[in-house]
């Protein structure tokens, strides 16, 4: 399928990129991407929200694709946008389901949204906090992309740079290759069909094709208050994780459910970080058809 993205504005004035995939009529499902990503990872789940009958909305998320940057915002901030889209939509109650980078945005919405029914984490990122080494197993490049986000200033910009120029020259005879150590070998296996190859490619590609501000906000965010407390969800969490990721570790995974009073976890020890989406559809549509049921 190909998604034809569109924008609403918020009350402040920026615009939000979003698409949606399914039949209106069915209940509604919040995506939000990964770091670095926009609304065209979307079209991964088209399977799916045919399948269980379910409507789904993502976003390209502030500074990402046609969406306005947000400078400074946090974490929590992503709930306002969901409400413009969704609003814009005429939806009320949902569940929402964040992939990586999109954890804790899904998190965020279930802490801080009374019409959010459930959040999914897919091998979401926790907060950064003094019980563990926040890096500790990530590949390299991680451990030196937030090392660098930690410390700020013009050797941490130029990085950002440097990255968002490979990413938008991303194919899909290359990115593999620009993953570089942060993909376990399993990831790569899930990763080799030309399809997938293809629409992460384009997916990247499009999403930092303004510049670097969505990615650099997004590390800003993780590393900084998120604006809620985890221990304070009372809304009903799933964390999904498995031990070969090289992008969020699994101690990401041990740390949120055993700090959300809310959360259930589902460890898929065997899994990487994109195996355990490719490999888990339906498990993951289960649990978030099941919310409505």
């Amino acid at each position: 399928m190909t998604l034809s993205p569109t924008t609403c504005t918020t009350p402040d004035g920026r615009l939000i990129e979003f698409a949606t995939i399914g039949n209106p009529s069915n209940p509604t499902v919040v995506y939000h991407h990964g770091t670095p990503g926009s609304v065209f990872l979307l079209e991964g789940f088209a399977e799916q929200a045919e399948k269980f009958g379910l409507f789904v909305v993502g976003m390209s998320r502030a500074g990402y694709g046609k969406s306005t940057a947000h400078t400074g915002r946090s974490v929590s901030d992503v709930v306002a946008d969901v409400q413009t889209v969704l609003s814009h939509l005429e939806r009320t109650n949902y569940v929402t389901v964040g992939w990586s980078g999109g954890g804790p945005h899904a998190l965020a919405c279930a802490a801080l949204d009374p019409n959010c029914l459930l959040a999914v984490s897919l091998a979401g990122v926790a907060p950064v906090v003094d019980d563990f080494d926040w890096t500790e197993g990530m590949g390299p490049e991680n451990i030196e992309e937030f090392a660098l986000a930690m410390e700020g200033g013009p050797a941490y910009d130029e990085a950002m740079q440097h990255a968002t120029d490979a990413f938008c020259a991303a194919t899909a005879d290359n990115v593999i290759e620009l993953f570089g150590g942060l993909l376990s070998e399993i990831d790569k296996e899930l990763m080799a069909p030309l399809a997938s190859r293809e629409l992460i490619a384009s997916a990247l590609a499009y999403g930092l094709s303004g510049g670097p501000s969505g990615f650099r906000d997004d590390d800003q965010a993780f590393i900084h208050d998120w604006g809620f407390s985890l221990d304070a969800i009372s809304t009903p969490v799933t964390i999904f994780f498995g031990d070969h990721d090289l992008m969020v570790p699994p101690r990401h995974g041990h740390y949120l459910a055993a700090t959300i009073p809310s959360a259930q976890s589902r460890h898929l020890a065997e899994e990487g970080h994109v195996s355990l989406v490719l490999n888990h559809g339906d498990e993951i549509f289960t649990v978030i058809a099941g919310a409505f049921a």
